[in-house]
C-alpha cells in the first residue's frame, strides 16, 4: 500500500478515533484499573493491586443468580423480539405491494418509540395490574374468577416491557435485509414448485441472517446493560447484574462495582462474538 493511501485511510478513521478514545477506551481503562485496587469502604481508593474484588464476585452465589436472571431475560426477549420482528418485516416486504404503503406502515411501527422508554414501560402497569384492563376484561367475560397475579411485578411483566421496547431494534435490520432480496428469486422458486415453507426455509431466512444477527446484537447489549426495567416491572422482586453494581456505587464500593462492570462487559462481548461466529455480518452484507 502506498504512503498516500495509508495516510488517507488514517484520515478516514480519525473522526471515529477521536470519539472512541476519549469516550470509550479511556473510561474502560479507568474502570479496569479501579477494579484492581483496594478501598477503605468509604469511597477511598488505595493504589494497591489486588484480585479480591474479582474473587468476591466469582465466589458469590448472588452473582451467579443475578447472571442467571439477566441471561434469562436476555434470551426470552431475544426469542420474542426475533419472532415478532421477523414476521412484521416479512409482511411489510413481501405482502405489501406498494413501496409507499410499506414505508408508511414501517413508520407506523416506529410511532410508539417516539415516546420515552419510561412512559412506554409504565403504560403497562394499568393494563397488567390486579385491577387493570386485562384482569377486569377476563373477569368480566367469566374466564377467570380471581385476578391473575403473575401479570404484573413478575418476570412475565419484565419480558413484556423489554419486548415492547426492543422489538423495533429487530424490525429495522431484518426489514433492511429482506428488502435486498430479489423478488424474482422467490417468484422463480414458486414457478419451480417450491412450497411457501421451502421458500421461507431456503431463501428468505438464510438471506435475512445479517438482519437477525444485527438485531440480536442490539437486543442483547441493551438488555444485559439495563436494570431500570427489571427494577420497576418486577416490583423489586428480581434484580439484575447492572442493578447490583449500581447499588455498589451507591454505597461507595467502587472497586467491586468496577469489577462487576468489567465482567459484564466481557460476558456481553462473548455473547456478541457468539452471534458473529454464527453469522458473518460483513460477508452477508457484501453479498
Amino acid at each position: 500500500m502506498s504512503p498516500g493511501r495509508n495516510l488517507v485511510g488514517w484520515l478516514n478513521v480519525t473522526p471515529l478515533l477521536l470519539v472512541l478514545i476519549p469516550f470509550f477506551v479511556i473510561p474502560i481503562c479507568v474502570v479496569l484499573a479501579v477494579s484492581f485496587v483496594e478501598t477503605d469502604g468509604f469511597g477511598g481508593l488505595y493504589p494497591v493491586f489486588t484480585l479480591d474484588n474479582y474473587a468476591m464476585l466469582f465466589r458469590s452465589d448472588l452473582t451467579l443468580r443475578l447472571y442467571a436472571a439477566t441471561l434469562k431475560f436476555t434470551l426470552l426477549t431475544l426469542l420474542f423480539t426475533s419472532v415478532i420482528g421477523f414476521w412484521v418485516a416479512y409482511f411489510l416486504v413481501f405482502h405489501v405491494r406498494s413501496k409507499l404503503i410499506a414505508m408508511g406502515l414501517f413508520l407506523v411501527c416506529t410511532v410508539p418509540f417516539w415516546t420515552s422508554n419510561i412512559v412506554r414501560m409504565i403504560s403497562w402497569i394499568p393494563l397488567l395490574g390486579k385491577e387493570g384492563l386485562i384482569n377486569t376484561g377476563l373477569q368480566g367475560v367469566g374466564i377467570i374468577n380471581e385476578p391473575l397475579e403473575f401479570l404484573l411485578f413478575s418476570s412475565f411483566s419484565v419480558v413484556v416491557a423489554y419486548v415492547h421496547q426492543l422489538t423495533i431494534f429487530m424490525i429495522v435490520p431484518i426489514f433492511n435485509s429482506m428488502a435486498r432480496i430479489d423478488k424474482s428469486v422467490v417468484e422463480a422458486a414458486l414457478d419451480a414448485g417450491a412450497s411457501r415453507l421451502d421458500i421461507m426455509r431456503m431463501i428468505i431466512l438464510p438471506m435475512s441472517r445479517s438482519g437477525i444477527a444485527l438485531g440480536a446484537i442490539f437486543v442483547t447489549s441493551i438488555v444485559m446493560g439495563d436494570f431500570f426495567v427489571v427494577k420497576v416491572m418486577s416490583g423489586g422482586g428480581t434484580a439484575s447484574v447492572v442493578g447490583a453494581f449500581y447499588e455498589d456505587v451507591g454505597v461507595l464500593q467502587y472497586p467491586t462495582a468496577a469489577a462487576s462492570a468489567i465482567v459484564l462487559t466481557l460476558v456481553v462481548m462473548l455473547l456478541v462474538a457468539a452471534i458473529l461466529r454464527v453469522v458473518d455480518i460483513r460477508k452477508e452484507i457484501t453479498q
